[in-house]
C-alpha cells in the first residue's frame, strides 16, 4: 500500500505492507535509523518517536495510523548543524553511556518539553517512566532533562575540568604512565610462565595422540 507520511518536516510516499509497523517504514524505507528497537513489545522506550507532540512506541503502532499526523524522531531535533538544546544537555551532564536507550530517551523528554516547558523533577520521572536504561540510573538523565528546561540541575558527576585536557592530562602523567607500564610488564610475565607451563605439559600418547 501507498503511504504518504510527514517526517520531521519533510513529506514522503512510501511503499509498505498494510502490517508495517511505524518503526518498520522509518528505518527500512527512510533510512531514519536512530529510532531502536529493543523490545518489540512497546515496553523498553527505545523506539519512542513522537506523533501530533505525543510520545509513541513506534514498534507498536501501524506505519498507516501515522498517515496525515505529524512525526518526529530523534534525527528532527537537530536544526542548522547544530545539536538540539536537549541533546546538548544530555551530553553536558553524562546522561549518554552506551547510547541505545538515548534517542527514545531524548523523544520522551522532548515530548514533555513541548507540552510542559518548566516539569518538576516528578513530572520528569514520570515522563520518562516507560523508557528504561541499564547504565546511568537515570538520575543524570532527570538532571539533564531540567537542565534543559532552564531549571537548576546539579550534574551526577563533575569533572574537574574539560574532558579533552583531562584526557591528555592523564594519558602524558608520569605516574599514571608508570603504573601503566608496570601492569603490562607484569601481564607479560604472567603470559610467559603460563606458556611455559604449557610446553611442560607431557604430550598425550595412545591413539589419540597419534602415537
Amino acid at each position: 500500500m501507498q503511504l504518504l507520511l510527514t517526517v520531521n518536516g519533510m513529506a514522503y510516499e512510501v511503499e509498505a505492507r498494510p502490517t508495517a509497523r511505524l518503526i518498520d517504514v522509518l528505518r527500512d524505507e527512510l533510512g531514519l535509523t536512530g529510532t531502536k528497537e529493543g523490545c518489540a513489545e512497546g515496553e523498553c522506550g527505545a523506539c519512542t518517536v513522537i506523533v501530533n507532540g505525543k510520545a509513541v512506541n513506534s514498534c507498536v503502532m501501524l506505519a498507516a495510523q501515522a498517515r496525515g499526523k505529524e512525526i518526529l524522531t530523534v534525527e528532527g531535533l537537530a536544526g542548522d548543524g547544530e545539536l538540539d538544546l536537549l541533546q546538548r544537555k544530555f551530553v553536558e551532564y553524562g546522561a549518554v553511556q552506551c547510547g541505545y536507550c538515548t534517542p527514545g530517551m531524548l523523544m520522551s523528554a522532548k515530548a514533555l518539553l513541548m507540552a510542559n516547558p518548566v516539569p518538576s523533577e516528578q513530572d520528569i520521572r514520570i515522563a520518562l517512566a516507560g523508557n528504561l536504561c541499564r547504565c546511568t540510573g537515570y538520575s543524570a538523565i532527570v538532571a539533564a532533562v531540567k537542565a534543559a528546561s532552564g531549571q537548576d540541575a546539579t550534574p551526577a558527576m563533575v569533572l574537574p575540568g574539560e574532558a579533552d585536557e583531562l584526557a591528555v592530562e592523564v594519558s602524558t602523567d608520569p605516574e599514571t604512565l608508570a603504573v601503566v607500564d608496570e601492569a603490562v610488564e607484569s601481564a607479560t610475565a604472567e603470559l610467559a610462565e603460563r606458556g611455559a607451563l604449557a610446553s611442560d605439559v607431557p604430550a598425550p600418547t595412545g591413539p589419540e595422540g597419534g602415537e
